[in-house]
């Protein structure tokens, strides 16, 4: 299980537009479980949105977090970043 700690993630400006930040936002919320359970699938399909988009920070924190999950959750986050991508 990845540990993320909140005082050495960077929040704010993630790299990108106000929609990129909120995206990494989304990440990090599922990645520490602030405020949610903590969601290591939702967490790695979040940060691969905001990767896509630009935010540099994102892509970092998915190949950390990838390193972590099974190949099983490592898939599901995947395809469920592919299913958000085509319907938004």
């Amino acid at each position: 299980m990845a540990r993320f700690d909140l005082q050495t993630v960077e929040t704010g400006d993630a790299g990108g537009s106000a929609q990129t930040d909120i995206l990494f936002e989304m990440g990090i919320m599922y990645a520490t479980g602030r405020d949610c359970a903590v969601d290591l699938v939702a967490a790695h399909k979040w940060f691969n949105i905001a990767a896509i988009k630009g935010c540099d920070r994102a892509a970092e924190l998915r190949a950390e977090l990838g390193k972590t999950m099974s190949k099983v959750d490592l898939a599901t986050a995947l395809r469920e970043a592919r299913k958000w991508m085509t319907t938004h």
